[in-house]
Protein backbone atom coordinates (compact mmCIF):
# COMPACT_ATOMS: atom_id res chain seq x y z
CA UNK A 1 0.00 0.00 0.00
CA UNK A 2 1.26 3.65 -0.69
CA UNK A 3 1.99 6.14 1.79
CA UNK A 4 -0.69 8.41 0.04
CA UNK A 5 -2.91 5.73 0.38
CA UNK A 6 -2.37 5.42 4.08
CA UNK A 7 -2.41 9.03 4.82
CA UNK A 8 -6.32 9.47 4.16
CA UNK A 9 -7.02 7.16 7.28
CA UNK A 10 -7.52 8.08 10.60
CA UNK A 11 -5.49 7.32 13.83
CA UNK A 12 -7.86 4.59 14.38
CA UNK A 13 -7.50 2.89 11.14
CA UNK A 14 -4.52 3.07 11.26
CA UNK A 15 -3.67 0.98 14.53
CA UNK A 16 -6.32 -1.52 13.11
CA UNK A 17 -4.47 -1.64 9.52
CA UNK A 18 -1.09 -2.12 11.63
CA UNK A 19 -2.19 -5.29 13.94
CA UNK A 20 -3.43 -6.65 10.44
CA UNK A 21 0.02 -6.26 9.22
CA UNK A 22 1.77 -7.34 12.54
CA UNK A 23 -0.45 -10.39 12.40
CA UNK A 24 0.43 -11.01 8.30
CA UNK A 25 3.68 -11.57 9.74
CA UNK A 26 3.27 -13.78 13.06
CA UNK A 27 1.08 -16.06 10.39
CA UNK A 28 4.02 -16.12 8.11
CA UNK A 29 6.59 -17.03 10.66
CA UNK A 30 4.10 -19.82 11.37
CA UNK A 31 4.12 -21.15 7.80
CA UNK A 32 7.34 -21.20 7.34
CA UNK A 33 8.02 -22.68 10.41
CA UNK A 34 6.02 -25.46 9.02
CA UNK A 35 7.08 -25.52 5.45
CA UNK A 36 3.97 -24.02 4.09
CA UNK A 37 5.09 -20.80 2.45
CA UNK A 38 2.19 -19.83 0.09
CA UNK A 39 3.87 -16.07 -0.59
CA UNK A 40 7.52 -15.50 0.24
CA UNK A 41 7.45 -11.77 -0.79
CA UNK A 42 4.31 -11.27 1.86
CA UNK A 43 6.51 -11.03 4.81
CA UNK A 44 8.72 -8.63 3.04
CA UNK A 45 5.95 -6.57 1.86
CA UNK A 46 4.06 -6.65 5.49
CA UNK A 47 7.48 -5.46 6.95
CA UNK A 48 7.02 -2.35 4.21
CA UNK A 49 3.83 -1.81 5.45
CA UNK A 50 4.32 -1.81 8.84
CA UNK A 51 7.17 0.72 8.71
CA UNK A 52 5.30 3.09 6.16
CA UNK A 53 2.18 2.97 9.04
CA UNK A 54 4.64 3.77 12.12
CA UNK A 55 6.18 6.65 9.91
CA UNK A 56 2.31 8.57 9.41
CA UNK A 57 1.49 7.76 12.69
CA UNK A 58 4.85 9.11 13.91
CA UNK A 59 4.31 12.34 11.53
CA UNK A 60 0.83 12.82 13.02
CA UNK A 61 1.83 12.25 16.51
CA UNK A 62 4.51 15.38 15.88
CA UNK A 63 1.93 17.66 13.62
CA UNK A 64 -0.28 17.13 17.05
CA UNK A 65 2.64 18.38 19.11
CA UNK A 66 2.93 21.39 17.03
CA UNK A 67 -0.19 22.45 16.90
CA UNK A 68 -0.68 21.82 20.81
CA UNK A 69 1.93 24.74 21.41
Amino acid sequence: MKASDLREFSKEELAQRLKERLDDVRTFRFQAATGTVENTRGARNARRDIARIKTILRELELAEGKNAK
